[in-house]
Formats: structure tokens, sequence, C-alpha cells
């Protein structure tokens, strides 16, 4: 008999899912828990590996349950996980020498800040096409090493292990095997972005053992297989969350792009098997890899604030009393009258880059209600994204033709009719909205033969609502030249020297 299904355990930074789907690619079942988060310092954000690990345990078997099945039903798992994060176990044990850290936390700020004046820092961006900032793993490793005793050593020894949760993760699934994906691997700032290997001159700048780290593999192979609940399963494919995104909202080819609308927002542009090193404020990371075949590189262009603003508006201006009300109340009014919103809370992400920002609102007057407010509220989430495809435009020669898009704030009609009408392409959104768990699952099914190539999952994706531009583009440039002016008005208003990089107390969607 042929399997059923296939999994996706979906590893986020406040949830683990496992979820169930069938050759149609539509969800069968889902099981999700939520784990613990730990804040022992300000700054410090860190979780219980093993605590994660019982979660992934628990709701493989919720899930296999609620529909009579077992591991003979499923084809495949593949993993999605919280990207940077940072795990280090035994390898005798198998046991986690201390918590998690979690790619939001702050405590390398310092470190960071030292490692830039140091020789071979300049040379970072052009091999892992990333810039040096605390967001990334590597800082992290080099922390834990400084900071554990005897550690290094052991370390050194090979007595110890690192990676991150999606090698945690397949360690447990399969009784040891040590791997990570190129996806997760291109987010270390270790891997060599053109070799897709660990890059020597990056292990010696950060001082990290290559003994302790895993072996990069494709994202779409079989690391292993499964034991227990999911005995003989093959463990098949890994990406990091918004790459395993990407390749659920099928965005294979080069100039197909998605934007993940969460707390914060995430738009990424396949560039296909063509590195392109971003020269206008985005990261340069890889979309996935078959095994055997070339990888596939996208940019990445991240935005702090966009649902988080929305929460804003509600609990600490209470304007409204839920996210969905704010449609509601924007919809009063015609336009936002000449109110722009720029929510620099944490300084501003991509394209600019520059930390000591703060939030501004511009153009009040008189005239402005609470609908001017909402919909410049609204509106924010637009201009943000045309900040970022026009720097996709300008470090690619491709040209998106339309935006798919998911996650939460998708159900905001005015909302997409607005980013629909600044970028001036067409914005889709699909009938499955858990894309993230999707790709993961497609990755597996691909790898094992469940599904036979690409179109076979090109042909599952199916619309479930699309907006057109309708805006005149001169009022469009009007808008937009106005959105710029405010941006600048944010600048300098910390005494924090701005220093390229993304910053870390942003969630994905």
């Amino acid at each position: 008999m042929k399997p059923r299904f296939v999994m996706a355990i979906d590893q986020g930074t406040t949830s683990t899912r496992a979820i169930l789907f069938d050759h149609g690619g539509q969800l069968v079942a889902v099981h999700q828990l939520e784990h613990h988060q730990y804040f022992p310092k300000p700054g410090w954000l860190e979780h219980d590996p093993l605590e994660i690990w019982r979660n992934v345990e628990k709701v493989v078997k919720r899930v296999l349950a609620d529909v009579g099945a077992s591991a003979h039903d499923i084809a495949a798992v593949g993993i999605a996980n919280q990207r940077e994060t940072i795990v280090v176990w035994e390898r005798e044990s198998g046991r986690p020498v201390r918590r998690a850290i979690v790619w939001q936390d702050t405590r390398t700020d310092a470190m960071v800040d030292e490692m830039v004046h140091r020789p071979g820092a300049e040379r970072i961006p052009a091999l892992t096409g990333l810039p040096l900032a605390s967001y990334f793993s590597a800082p992290k490793m080099r922390w834990i090493l400084d900071q554990t005793p005897g550690l290094r050593e052991r370390a050194e020894r090979g007595e110890v292990l690192f990676g991150t949760m999606e090698s945690w993760l397949i360690w447990n699934l399969t009784s040891g095997v040590h791997v990570t994906d190129v996806t997760n691997a291109s987010r270390t700032l270790l891997m060599n972005i053109r070799s897709l290997q660990w890059d020597p001159e990056l292990l010696e700048f950060f001082g990290i053992p290559e003994a302790v780290l895993p072996e990069i593999r494709g994202s779409l192979e079989t690391y292993g297989t499964g034991h227990g609940a999911l005995e003989g399963v093959p463990i098949a494919a890994a990406l990091g969350d918004q790459q395993a995104a990407l390749f659920g909202q099928t965005c294979f080819g080069a100039g197909e792009g998605k934007c993940t609308y969460g707390t914060g927002s995430f738009l990424l542009l396949n560039t296909g098997t063509e590195l392109v090193a971003s020269t206008h404020g985005l990261l340069t990371t890889v979309a996935y890899q078959v095994a055997g075949e070339p990888a596939h590189y996208a940019l990445e262009g991240s935005i702090a604030i966009t649902g988080s603003l929305v929460q804003w508006f509600r609990d600490g201006l209470g304007l409204i009393s839920s996210a969905a009300e704010i449609e509601t109340l924007a919809r009063t009014v015609d336009d936002n009258g000449g109110c722009y919103i720029v929510p620099a809370f944490y300084g501003l992400f991509a394209p600019h880059w520059r930390p000591e920002a703060r939030g501004v609102i511009a153009g009040l007057t008189s005239y402005i209600t609470r609908g001017h407010l909402a919909r410049a509220v609204l509106e924010s989430t637009g201009w943000q994204t045309r900040e970022v495809l026009d720097a996709m435009n300008a470090d690619s020669s491709l040209r998106l033709q339309a935006l798919k898009v998911d996650g939460g704030m998708t159900s905001d009609n005015l909302l997409m009719q607005f980013v629909a009408d600044v970028l001036d392409v067409p914005v889709v959104r699909p009938m499955v909205a858990e894309t993230v768990s999707l790709g993961a699952g497609y990755a597996a099914g691909l790898a094992v033969g469940y599904w036979s190539d690409l179109e076979g999952l090109r042909r599952n994706w199916h619309l479930a609502a699309q907006w057109s531009p309708a805006m005149d583009p001169r009022r469009r440039e009007s808008e937009y030249r106005n959105w710029t002016h405010a941006v600048e008005l944010t600048l300098d208003w910390t005494s924090k020297t701005a220093r390229p990089g993304p910053r870390t107390d942003v969630k994905p969607g």
C-alpha cells in the first residue's frame, strides 16, 4: 500500500507543529504545542531543546492518531525551522549542554561591535552574503564557547556538537545523524555562499572548531530514517522557515517571490542559480538545493514592524479593540489625509539598516481622525514592501510579475489592495495558508518521489484571492515621495552609531 501522506514538522520560535498533507497538497491534520520562552536577562532569549524535542514527539503521535495513521502511511518527513537559533549538545549522551540561544537574542551585540573592527571583517559579506550581525549564529556559538567553562576544550576534541534547530531535530529523529541543510547553514556566517561548505577563513575569524559543526547537505535529500512513531520513515528535507514558505508558494523560477506578512514581514525573491550580491541593503541567501543539483539563491528583505504596528495601535493606543477592526476603521476615510506612520520602533531594517532610527507620525493636522491613522498604519506595510522590492529591482535584472503572499495580515483586503497598488504588480494568496509547513512537506515528498517534479507541485497551488493594481501612477509616485520624506525624519534619533546589519527583535510571520 502506498503512503497516503507527507508530514511537515514546523519548529517555530514560539511553538512546534506537525502537519499531514495529502497528494493534492491539502492539509489533512495538524497538532501544535507551545514551548516556554526564557528571558534570563534583558535582551536574552533562550529555549529548552529537550522541551522542544518532547513537543515534537507529542505532536507527531497526536497528528497520526487524529487520522488513524501509522508510520507506514507517511512517505517522508520534512522540517521547517526557526533560523539562526543555536543548540549545543553532547555527542555521547545527546544531552544539551545549555539552553538554546534564540535568533532574537541580543547578548552578542557588544561582541559584534568589537568584531567589525577586526582584520577580515570586511570580507564577511562577500563570503557569506550577510552582514556581520548578532542576528546570525556564529557570534552566538562564539559566546557559548567563551562563556562555558571547559567547553572549548571539549569542542576541540569533538565531544560536543553544535547545530541550528533542524540539526537538533534530525539528530533525535534519526538517532544520531549530524547534518544541516544549505539554507540553514547560509544563516550562520560560517558557510561560504558559493562553495556551500564551511569556510576556513570564517571559522578562524569566529574561532569555531569545525569538529563541532554538522555536515552540510542539500535541502531535499534523505538524511536518515526515523524511529519510534516514525519508524523507518525517511527524514528527507530541511529548510529555514522563510525558504520553506518560498518553496510552499511554488516560487521555483527566477523572478518569483513571496512575502510573509506577520508580526514582521519577509520578502524573498528567487534569483535562480545565479548568486546576486546585494548592494542595496538586502541579504543574499540560499533558497533551496535539490541533492546533486546546483543551489537556488534568493534575495531577502526583512521588515521589522508590520503586524506588530497594528498590535500597537490596538494595545498601545487603544484605538481599536481587535486587530480585525483596523480595516473597518480605515475604510471610514478615502485616504490617509496626508498622514504617514514610519514604525521604526527598533530602528529601520531592510533596505536602510539604521538602528538609530525611531518611529514618526508625520503630516499631522487637525483634519486627521482615527480613520486616517488606521489607514496610515496599514499603508506603512505597503510602503515598506515597496522599499524592499525597489532594492531587489536595483540589485537584480529580474522583475517580479506577481507577489505571492501569506501570513495573518493577508486577510486584510484593504491592505492587500494597497500593496498591489504601490508595487504595481498583482498580489495573490493561495488556498493553503500554511505555506511554511507545506514547503517542508513538498520538499520531503519530492525527495522521495511522492511527487514527481516541481510542475506537479505547481499544479497543487490554487488561487484563493487576487488583488490587481488600480492606483493612478502619478498618485503612487507622489505619495511614495511623501513616504520617503517621512522615513528621513526617523533618522539619527539616538546616539547609537549606524552599522549595517539586521536587528534581532522581530518575529517572523
